[in-house]
């Protein structure tokens, strides 16, 4: 009897530690969408600290380029370079190496750690999607971008070796590839 019990405690306890693991949640992006599932341009920082429920961190680079960070309590992070009155015309979309939660609600009906590059190359063909492999000096060695352009946006996603969604990023102008 004591041994169904012992049993019964460590399959709970499991149960609720993958839970906590691999739990899912959503972005609260909602008022930052269109009806089409897309990010609204342009935007300001308290717009966005309104949206996200959090505070804006601002901090500049070693160039005094000005930028804005947002962590918000699903894991997700968001980072904007600031133009003009602080206007924001794009948008980076992360979540920290080390969590491995899914978080779903983002731009176009993606969720981070869940979708796939199959599924992306699929959806988004009809606007000519490019699939690129990310080499050894990446971020995401050996796993790829997906870029296409919908409308006035232009949207990168990078998928990691196992082809899982880790990071989007949502501008209106095209990068330089040079950049990258």
């Amino acid at each position: 009897m004591q041994m169904k019990s012992f049993t019964l405690i460590i399959t709970v306890l499991f149960q609720l530690l993958s839970l906590t693991a691999f739990s899912q949640k959503t972005a609260g992006l909602n008022s930052l969408l269109d009806k089409n599932s897309e990010f609204i341009f342009p935007q300001t920082p308290d717009k966005m600290s309104s949206a996200l429920k959090t505070k804006t961190v601002f901090y500049e680079d070693a160039n005094d380029e000005k930028y804005a960070k947002w962590i918000t309590q699903s894991g997700l992070e968001l980072y904007s370079s600031l133009g003009n009155k602080n206007i924001i015309n794009e948008m980076s979309f992360d979540i920290a190496d080390n969590k491995s939660v899914i978080v779903e609600g983002l731009p176009f009906g993606l969720a981070m750690n869940k979708t796939t590059l199959q599924e992306s190359k699929a959806k988004f063909s009809k606007y000519g999607a490019d699939t690129e492999k990310l080499g050894d000096g990446t971020e995401f060695p050996g796993g790829s971008k997906l870029s296409f352009k919908k409308g006035k946006h232009y949207t990168y996603l990078f998928f990691d070796n196992k082809n899982l969604l880790k990071s989007l990023y949502l501008t209106t102008q095209l990068i330089d590839p040079a950049a990258n």
